[in-house]
Formats: structure tokens, sequence, C-alpha cells
């Protein structure tokens, strides 16, 4: 029986040779800013998931994705040669949208808060249109007295 945590192992190991990689052996500017964030491994360890980010403006993230295609070969080799397998997973590379998707939540967030204390601070400064307790009656107005 086959252990179950060998493609995840498998995948920690491939993030590792793959920034490696990136940072030693692929001689292209483009890739600086690129970072690799995550990879998955199928149970059958034949296909290898690599999620990347890149960081910069739009020309950058640009420039980035296409190197990254560009040099999808060269980074296969270079896991082949380090992870010592038989054979090596077919490598696709997806651009992580985590980053993104995490700092627009953070926008939503901080305009909720910047609500909240623009209430709070109309709260402290309100009073009631009446009396506190409109509905509080004297005690001379009670039927049976």
């Amino acid at each position: 029986m086959a252990n179950n945590n060998r493609p995840a192992r498998l995948a920690q190991r491939i993030k590792v040779i793959l920034a490696e990689a990136l940072q030693k052996t692929v001689k292209d500017d483009r890739v600086e800013n690129v970072t690799i964030t995550d990879a998955k491994v199928t149970n059958d360890l034949q296909q290898a998931t690599v999620y990347y980010t890149v960081y910069g403006d739009e020309d950058t993230v640009a420039a980035g994705h296409a190197a990254m295609t560009e040099h999808r070969g060269m980074l296969r080799r270079e896991m082949g040669r380090g992870l010592n397998i038989r054979l090596v997973p077919t490598l696709e590379l997806v651009p992580d949208t985590v980053p993104e998707a995490a700092a627009h939540l953070e926008d939503i967030l901080r305009a909720a808060r910047a609500r909240d204390e623009e209430l709070a601070a109309n709260r402290d400064e309100s009073q009631y249109a009446g009396e506190a307790n409109p509905y509080r009656t004297s005690d001379h107005h009670r039927s049976g007295d």
C-alpha cells in the first residue's frame, strides 16, 4: 500500500526545488518578482500543479507570467534533477489569485471598520427624540388605583 503522505512531501520538495531554480538557474530578469506559493501533486504522482505569484505593476506581472510559461521546460528539468524519481510529473504552472483576493477582502474589511467607527461616533453624540422610555406611565395614570 502506498504512503498517503508521499504526494504532499513531493509537493513540498517541488516548491523548494522550483524556488531555488528561479533564483539560481533561470537567467531571466522577468522572474525576479515571481514567488512560488503552493504546489500540489496528484496521488498517482503524474501531475504537479505549481501556484505562483508575480509582484509588481501590470507590466511586471505580465512579463512574469510570460517568463514562467517560457521557462516551464527548464523548470521541469530542474524538478526532475532534484527529485531523483523515475517518472517526473508533468508540470502545470498556475497564477495564484489568493493574494489579490486577500487584498480585496482587506479593503472590504477596512471600509466596514471605517463605517463602524463613523456609526459609533454618531451614536455617542445622539440623544433621544423624546423621553428615554416613551411607554413609561406615571403611577397616577394607572387604572385600578
